[in-house]
């Protein structure tokens, strides 16, 4: 007998139309983005090729969106011999993305005040992700140019605004040129554009470890306008203003609900990150801000933690899915350190570990919710559900925690359900009884009456896909 039954709602749509499933770009690939296996990275990443590594045979994440973060340092720059950047000594070289405009001689972007052949690892990756299928782009700045902060560090401020006043127009025509370039020389139709990277935090204080800019609400306002009138005067009308990628929802509503009307329709789509602090994102926010939102487009644009497991990630996913109902859902870096990163790395001595157990439980959501799938319904917090209408399949992803049990699937409320199901498991905790199962699947699920049933152990995830539905 099962312990509780799922009731999925076909009528209940959260998300008509996903839009899929990113990552950042930034430090992993300014520093791995052209190494000798940058290839075999990049279908780990953007592909669904199998892919050998560590003596196991990975299956990509199949990941559909990229952030390319645009930079703003310079690496000890001077303009005219008194105007000398600021570095911090904390930041490593990974941290320390490269801006293309050099100096405040020219705004031409063929003139010698500009380099466009920095940040050429970052763009190898972002090159070999296209080549892989992904084909949503968002461009994002963490700090405007050195220069053009009040105290000419890309490395935090002194507190409050660092962007100096008479720069913010040509900030954002620094970040208008940047996209228009890549259209016109990289081929990259860059979908969004974000001016800002959690810019209400406080800890945006000189000498940090990485890039960091702090904005009141005031200035954002402003750099959204500039930014819309420069994207328009260069021909791109298509290219949707993002703001304001804030740390957590309660400071994104707070953003939000301080913008006019007028902001409001400069911006195409929200972005906004799930942490509180460095932990994962667990009030009550969600609801909220999608309600204050309406419909606009929400972006989940970074998250991350120090969970190996993935169960803290896989539960703020679907907490994510059922209460924000975002657009999109983004890991922040897929290679990052210790029990941050889908694989283990250590980008300051050119490091690429093991896979974390995190990996195989992004897999179940990347692999198998896929971009224009719909998001509907059920009445169990650690389901998510989402129907392809095209191919008339159903995907039902659940998390178990810390007691094994059977649950029961109904599937009445759809008007055919064929099958066949496979399905996929992950256990997060291996041992003492449960078995290692990294990304199994299996096709012995049986359909009964639109029911189905299966048993699963402690701390797993499962992946059900079922077939001729609708």
């Amino acid at each position: 007998m099962a312990d509780y039954t799922v009731n999925i709602n076909p009528n209940e749509i959260r998300t008509e139309s996903f839009d899929g499933w990113g990552c950042s770009l930034s430090w992993w690939a300014n520093q791995f983005g052209n190494v000798d296996n940058a290839d075999m990275l990049a279908d780990i990443c953007f592909s669904t090729k199998t892919v050998p590594w560590q003596g196991e045979n990975l299956l990509g994440l199949g990941i559909n969106i990229i952030r390319y973060n645009i930079g703003g340092g310079g690496g000890g720059g001077r303009i005219n011999d008194n105007t000398i950047e600021q570095v911090s000594p904390q930041m490593p070289g990974f941290k320390n993305i490269k801006g293309y405009w050099l100096n405040w001689d020219s705004d031409y972007p063929a003139s010698n005040s500009w380099n466009w052949q920095l940040d050429a690892n970052q763009r190898h990756m972002m090159q070999r992700a296209k080549d892989r299928g992904v084909n949503l782009f968002e461009f994002f700045s963490v700090s405007p140019m050195w220069w053009m902060c009040n105290n000419h560090s890309t490395a935090g401020g002194s507190g409050g605004n660092n962007l100096q006043e008479w720069n913010y127009n040509q900030f954002a025509k620094y970040l208008a040129t940047v996209v228009k370039y890549a259209r016109d020389n990289w081929g990259i139709n860059v979908n969004y554009i974000e001016a800002f990277n959690e810019p209400s935090a406080w800890w945006w204080k000189y000498p940090l470890e990485q890039e960091g800019c702090s904005f009141d609400h005031d200035s954002q306002k402003k750099v959204i306008s500039y930014l819309r009138e420069e994207l328009d005067k260069i021909a791109l009308q298509n290219v949707g203003i993002t703001a304001s990628d804030e740390n957590d929802m309660d400071s994104a509503l707070s953003t939000w609900n301080a913008f006019d009307q007028d902001t409001h329709n400069k911006i195409a789509k929200i972005d906004v990150h799930g942490y509180y602090g460095l932990e994962p994102y667990r009030g009550n926010g969600r609801i909220p801000l999608r309600q204050a939102v309406g419909r606009k487009k929400i972006w989940m644009s970074e998250y991350g933690d120090a969970d190996a497991s993935g169960m803290s990630m896989a539960d703020t996913i679907v907490r994510d899915m059922t209460d924000l109902q975002p657009e999109a859902w983004i890991y922040w870096q897929p290679f990052d350190g210790g029990a941050w990163g889908l694989i283990q790395s250590n980008a300051g001595d050119n490091r690429i570990g093991s896979t974390n157990r995190k990996y195989f439980v992004f897999s179940q959501f990347s692999r198998h919710i896929k971009q224009g799938c719909r998001i509907i319904g059920s009445d169990d917090h650690n389901t998510v559900v989402a129907y392809n209408e095209r191919d008339c399949k159903l995907t039902i992803v659940t998390l178990n925690f810390n007691e094994g049990q059977t649950i029961n699937y109904n599937l009445s409320a759809f008007g055919h359900v064929g099958g066949p199901i496979e399905r996929w498991e992950t256990t997060t905790s291996p041992g003492n009884d449960i078995p290692d199962k990294k990304y199994q699947v299996f096709t012995d699920t049986t359909l009964q009456d639109k029911h189905f049933e299966s048993s699963f152990y402690p701390n797993s995830v499962y992946t059900f896909e079922i077939q001729d539905v609708y």
